[in-house]
């Protein structure tokens, strides 16, 4: 049986994992769209995606467009396969609900 992923897990780190991850695998989303997308706000997404970060299942790239900041978040290889695991663990669980 797959194993749930304990960061990925967290319903706000599954949302934006689930965003990034409905993405070609070298696109991002920037953290405006992010914020929309997800419901949360700056502070919890930033903290987030931190933890998302330090786990190395997304890179965070700030710049600026003009005098604005820009962050842009993209999943990783290790993300996007971390992801991919939580959701057949996730699959699971539910075949077997069908099995019943």
């Amino acid at each position: 049986m797959a194993e749930f992923d304990d960061i990925i897990h967290q319903p706000l780190r599954l949302k934006i994992m689930a965003a990034l991850n409905a993405l070609p695998a070298a696109q991002g989303l920037e953290f405006p769209r992010l914020k929309k997308l997800t419901g949360a706000t700056d502070g919890n997404l930033g903290a987030h995606i931190e933890t998302l970060a330090k786990a190395g299942y997304v890179a965070v790239d700030k710049a600026f467009v003009g005098k604005k900041p820009q962050t842009t978040v993209t999943a990783t290889g290790a993300g996007r396969a971390a992801f991919a695991r939580h959701v057949a663990a996730l699959q699971e669980i539910i075949a077997a609900g069908h099995d019943r």
